[in-house]
């Protein structure tokens, strides 16, 4: 029997595959879907302490290999994505789903966290470091000083499962010190990547950008990005204490890039692009096909090959 089941902070998933904060998880109908469907759970919107309704529209555009997007941190709110994860805990009381949230500043963030720490919520805190899209906001996750501030004052507040999504880095010297940085605190996980901030994709007959916010520079995702996925999640894999997981996200389109995903180190994969293209259904497809490339390989569990990556001599 081959099994692409996983644990992630002492949790057990049936599948190691779930959506990325962002896509399909804006509004209980969308969760529910992914709750529905071959998904291992579902992570939340990015909840803000109020709601937002995020940059102005065209902010979302597809292209041959991936996507642009500047969405702005649309969300409804912590209060409401707390309520709907209750419902779904209520009625699938051995779940864990995971909870998304941020803030523009350090007392922001101790204010979620504290609204977490007094609901029901007894899942898996995901707290995003890494929105490149909020005009006039830089990204966070690029200050190494204030993601350890940060750090200390959400563990003053919290003590639940908590990880971090991160935005792609693209220097040694950088994954060396945000390790130094990240082995300091009890996180559960770390989640690598959020989009490649900052691209541009043009329409060539229009001779325009194709989304309006920013000038037309967005998150890039998709096929573009593995690479630089695969790159952080086995640099992390490398330099982060054991005990703290990681949730690879870039670039997933079949489950040959799932299986490179865990390769690399990854515990648990998140689908963005790829699910906004082809909906839900999408993990079943990719299920077989990591199920398909196990089994072609002798394997039965995630754990024969995680983070078995070999280097060249």
């Amino acid at each position: 029997m081959i099994s692409t089941a996983t644990k992630l902070a002492n949790r057990s998933f049936s599948n190691c595959m779930m959506n990325a904060a962002g896509v399909w998880c804006m509004d209980e109908a969308e969760l529910t879907a992914i709750d529905d469907s071959a998904a291992g759970t579902f992570v939340t919107k990015s909840g803000t302490l109020v709601s937002r309704p995020g940059n102005p529209e065209p902010r979302y555009y597809e292209t041959a290999l991936g996507s642009i997007n500047s969405m702005g941190l649309p969300n409804h709110g912590i209060d409401y994505y707390l309520d709907v994860v209750a419902a779904f805990q209520k009625k699938n009381p051995g779940k864990t789903y995971f909870l998304s949230c941020t803030g523009f500043s350090i007392e922001q963030d101790q204010t979620l966290l504290r609204k977490i720490k007094d609901s029901e919520f007894n899942g898996i805190v995901e707290l995003n470091l890494s929105c490149p899209n909020v005009p006039g906001k830089p990204q966070i996750g690029y200050d190494f000083e204030t993601v350890d501030q940060i750090l200390a004052a959400v563990f003053a507040e919290y003590d639940g499962p908590l990880g971090v999504k991160l935005p792609p880095y693209f220097d040694l010297v950088h994954f060396d010190q945000m390790a130094v940085i990240l082995n300091k605190y009890p996180l559960a996980y770390i989640n690598s990547i959020n989009s490649i901030g900052n691209g541009l994709y043009i329409d060539d007959e229009k001779e325009e950008v194709v989304i309006k916010p920013k000038n037309g520079f967005g998150g890039i995702g998709g096929e573009y990005v593995k690479p630089t996925a695969l790159a952080n999640v086995h640099a992390f894999y490398q330099r982060l204490k054991p005990e703290i997981q990681i949730i690879g996200t870039g670039g997933i389109t079949s489950g040959r890039d799932v299986f490179e995903h865990i390769l690399c180190g990854a515990s648990m994969v998140q689908v963005g692009t790829e699910l906004a293209k082809e909906g839900p259904q999408v993990f079943e497809r990719l299920t077989k096909e990591l199920q398909d490339i196990m089994a072609a390989k002798g394997y039965t569990t995630l754990a024969d090959f995680r983070g078995k990556l070999r280097h060249q001599d």
